[in-house]
């Protein structure tokens, strides 16, 4: 059965209703996203599917993700392989930890409720 007054969702970018930490294991990249408003979570998890995350990181050479669901965290751990160039010690990146590569997701748009978009960006 079908809800017959759907709630209406607007497109955004992911960093309007989460944030993200990320960090490096060699080539590794581990990135995590927390949604500000806990009732994300769901809605974020049927969008931000590992296949959808390789994609976004392909121009850097990423072969696979792997996710992570932590849900009484409210938040998904994504694990990004060969993202790095090598990692901090074999590459020539500006960024061979990664820290900045968590903005790479947080710029993916997502589907949500327009109560769940933070606005004071």
């Amino acid at each position: 059965m079908t809800h017959p007054n759907p709630v209406p969702t607007q497109c955004v970018p992911l960093h309007r209703v989460a944030h993200a930490r990320a960090g490096d294991k060699g080539n590794r990249l581990n990135v995590c996203v927390m949604p500000y408003n806990a009732e994300a979570f769901q809605a974020l998890s049927q969008q931000l599917t590992p296949e959808r995350v390789l994609q976004a990181y392909a121009h850097r050479g990423a072969t696979s993700v792997k996710r992570y669901d932590l849900p009484l965290l409210n938040a998904f751990n994504f694990v990004i392989d060969n993202v790095l160039e090598g990692g901090v010690n074999g590459s020539l990146n500006l960024d061979g930890h990664g820290k900045s590569n968590s903005f790479i997701l947080l710029g993916l748009t997502v589907d949500v409720q327009p109560a769940w978009v933070k606005v004071n960006l």
